[in-house]
């Protein structure tokens, strides 16, 4: 698998590359390490230069991090990103038998680490804080991503696939909202209370 490729494909021609992924064998672990641990670093070093080094504005002057709690800002970012793409996955493996999919763990797999490429690689725009609305934006086409590799890599039938996404996204959403505050509630606590 080249890194470079299956990005470009992924993002231009989703339904396409599905199919290539969907054909494909390789290891949970050679996924994480060879795609997943690559491209997650992208977010957690642009935020860590976006929110340390430049800074965001307000009205009254520019904020920065203090450059520790950027750093934990980064490693946070980075492991916790790790530990949803993997809690994704079990979602959507345990999910599958309730939506009619047989349970494949691999495939669960293959469609949290690919629908999270968008949101990945967009992390380049956290560099500037102010562009930081982009990895949202990414982050929903991240959503069309799974609802494609959900529709493409699960026996599930065609009747349920909504369904399926609908509450794999749910589930995401709570465990995102969870990481979110953990992350603010170790980073920005520092920070605010001196």
């Amino acid at each position: 698998m080249n890194l470079v490729e299956r990005v470009k494909n992924i993002i231009l021609s989703p339904a396409s590359e599905w199919e290539v992924i969907k054909g494909e064998t390789c290891t949970t672990a050679d996924l994480f390490k060879q795609y997943a641990m690559i491209l997650a670093a992208i977010p957690a070093l642009g935020g860590f230069i976006g929110f340390s080094v430049i800074g965001f504005s307000f009205g009254l002057g520019t904020f920065r991090l203090p450059l520790q709690y950027g750093l934990v800002y980064c490693l946070l970012s980075y492991v916790l990103s790790l530990v949803g793409v993997y809690l994704l996955a079990i979602i959507i493996d345990r999910l599958s038998q309730n939506f009619g999919a047989t349970r494949d763990m691999g495939a669960a797999f293959k469609i949290a680490v690919f629908s999270m490429t968008p949101f990945w690689i967009s992390g380049v725009f956290l560099i500037v804080p102010a562009l930081g609305v982009i990895t949202l934006i990414a982050g929903l086409y991240g959503l069309y991503l799974l609802y494609l590799g959900i529709k493409q890599l699960t026996d599930a039938p065609a009747e349920k696939h909504l369904g399926f996404f609908v509450t794999t996204l749910l589930v995401a959403i709570i465990i995102q909202v969870i990481m979110n505050g953990i992350v603010r509630g170790i980073v920005f606590r520092g920070p605010m209370m001196m």
